[in-house]
C-alpha cells in the first residue's frame, strides 16, 4: 500500500507532495513499498518442548518414540506459525521419510509439494534446501521436513521410492535450483530447454538481459525497467 502525502494545493500527491510507501520505504522508487523492511535474525535454534500444539507434540513424540536414532537423523525441529518444520540430515532421508509413512501413528501418506530455497548466506554453509510438504490424511495433519545441501555437493536422495508424487516435483527442483536426487528414476530438466545454462532460481542467478528466444525479443535488467515513483 502506497500513501500520497498532501502537497501544497491540499490534493494527494499535488505540487508540494511526496511519495510515502509502506512499511517505512522513501525515495527508493520500490512500488511494493517492501524496501523499508527488515528481515529477522537467522538462527539454528529449535524449538523449546512442548511446542505448544497439541498435533506438533503428538507427532514429534511418535517420531522419537518409533525411531530411537531420531537425535542423529534431525538437526533441529522447529515450530513456528502453527506448522512444523523437521530438518533432517541427508543421510537419514529416506529412513526419516519411511517411518513418517509407514508408522501407524504418523501416516504421513501424501507428499504434497516439494520444492527449492536457495539461501545463500545460510548459517550451515548449505545454501540449497529441499522443503517437502507431507499430509497425513488419516490423522488429518501437516508436516515440513527440509533439508539442505552445499552447492559444491548438491546431491541427496530421490523421495520417489517413498511417495511417487515427488516425481515432477523434484524435476522442477532439480531444473531451477540445480539440486540432484539421487535414484530419481528421470531426471531432467521438466520447465528449460535441456541445453539451459544455469538454474534460473538461485540468488545469483542474473535478472533480466536474457534472450526470449521464440519472441525474438530480450528481457531488460531490472536497473534499466521504468521506475513508476
Amino acid at each position: 500500500m502506497t500513501d500520497l502525502v498532501p502537497g501544497n494545493a491540499g490534493v494527494p500527491g499535488g505540487p508540494g507532495g511526496r511519495r510515502r510507501d509502506a512499511f517505512g520505504a522513501r525515495g527508493s522508487g520500490d512500488t511494493s513499498g517492501f524496501g523499508g523492511l527488515v528481515p529477522p535474525v537467522a538462527t539454528l535454534e529449535s524449538s523449546s518442548r512442548p511446542f505448544g500444539d497439541d498435533a506438533a507434540d503428538s507427532v514429534y513424540d511418535t517420531l522419537e518414540r518409533v525411531f530411537p536414532e531420531l537425535g542423529d537423523a534431525v538437526e533441529r525441529v522447529v515450530f513456528a506459525y502453527g506448522e512444523l518444520t523437521i530438518h533432517v540430515r541427508r543421510e537419514r532421508l529416506l529412513e526419516v521419510a519411511r517411518t513418517l509413512r509407514d508408522d501407524p501413528g504418523l501416516r504421513f501418506e501424501l507428499l504434497s509439494s516439494s520444492s527449492g530455497v536457495d539461501y545463500p548466506d545460510d548459517l550451515t554453509g548449505r545454501r540449497l534446501h529441499t522443503v517437502v510438504h507431507l499430509t497425513s490424511m488419516t490423522h488429518r495433519r501437516r508436516l515440513r521436513v527440509e533439508v539442505s545441501v552445499p552447492d559444491a555437493d548438491p546431491h541427496l536422495p530421490s523421495l520417489t521410492s517413498v511417495w511417487p508424487t515427488a516425481d515432477w516435483h523434484e524435476r522442477e527442483t532439480y531444473d531451477l535450483f540445480g539440486i540432484v536426487y539421487d535414484g530419481h528414476p528421470g531426471l531432467a530438466r521438466i520447465m528449460m530447454p535441456d541445453d539451459w545454462v544455469g538454474h534460473p532460481q538461485r540468488k545469483d542467478y542474473p535478472l533480466g538481459g536474457i534472450a526470449v528466444e521464440y519472441k525474438g525479443a530480450q528481457i531488460p535488467p531490472p536497473d534499466t525497467r521504468r521506475s513508476y515513483s
